[in-house]
């Protein structure tokens, strides 16, 4: 099974970030998230490289988390940032201090929709399905759906696909709020640049200082319950219910759920 990994590109002060798992639709294993860890890490730390453009390689922007991987890192109660790296969903440890685009296509479901959420404006290609599906898995959702989605798509909204795990089209994401711009399959990350270079040719401190004051004025309940996610997590996986979901995602069938 290949192993995730993040390809880095620096043009002019933009630095493109890829998700390179491209067999496996960008599907997060430990590795494909500490390299995008390390990768946020040097746009935070490098003066040359002003903007940030996260994309995927392949037709498919991620189909979220690789959930065998990731279930001790849950059970562990402790989300494992490395040392050389920054939280790509901004909840964990201190946030990136640059301006990230985004560039989505194809499926983009789970930690895809959270990535997003966490950076600060948002291209998908018209061919886009988003889908928040924990709920499906017999879990919920702990990289910051259900902190950031009531506020960028407003209650009633978030609650319509948190709580159903449906799918959302990239026409709907944009009426709602969750992308800024939509495009053709194949110009979504073209698209993503060219904001980032507009945004790269600003003075930089102007920018960064308009991305702290903004961050600042949200609402501090927002960074306190970013710190119960896990916790809220753990009595949901010791359930049947947890079990349940993660065998069906695996033989590939619809969950049966009994509330224990």
């Amino acid at each position: 099974m290949s192993e995730g990994k993040v390809t880095v590109e620096q043009r002019g002060h933009v630095l493109c970030m890829g998700l390179a798992r491209e067999a496996k639709r960008n599907a997060f294993d430990l590795e494909l998230y500490r390299g995008l860890a390390r990768a946020y890490k040097r746009l935070d730390d490098d003066p040359d490289a002003r903007v940030g453009v996260l994309f995927a390689h392949g037709p498919h922007f991620t189909a979220g988390l690789d959930l065998a991987a990731w279930t001790p890192v849950f059970a562990s109660g402790s989300w494992s940032v490395p040392d050389d790296g920054l939280d790509p969903l901004g909840l964990f440890g201190p946030r990136v201090s640059k301006p990230v685009v985004c560039a989505v296509s194809g499926i983009c479901f789970t930690i895809g929709i959270e990535l997003l959420l966490a950076t600060d404006v948002r291209v998908a290609a018209d061919d886009t399905r988003f889908g928040q599906i924990e709920i499906k898995r017999g879990i919920f959702p702990v990289g910051g759906a259900t902190v950031r989605l009531p506020r960028e798509l407003g209650w009633g909204n978030a609650m319509r696909y948190l709580l159903t795990g449906d799918e959302l089209s990239a026409t709907e994401a944009a009426r709602l709020g969750l992308v800024q711009e939509v495009t053709a399959p194949g110009d979504h990350v073209t698209r993503a640049v060219a904001l980032a270079e507009t945004i790269a040719a600003q003075a930089p401190m102007g920018v960064q200082a308009t991305l702290l004051s903004s961050r600042a004025a949200l609402p501090r309940e927002e960074g306190d319950e970013a710190r119960r996610l896990l916790e809220r997590l753990a009595p949901i996986l010791a359930s049947d219910d947890a079990r349940e979901g993660l065998a069906s995602f695996v033989e590939r069938r619809a969950a049966r759920f009994n509330g224990r």
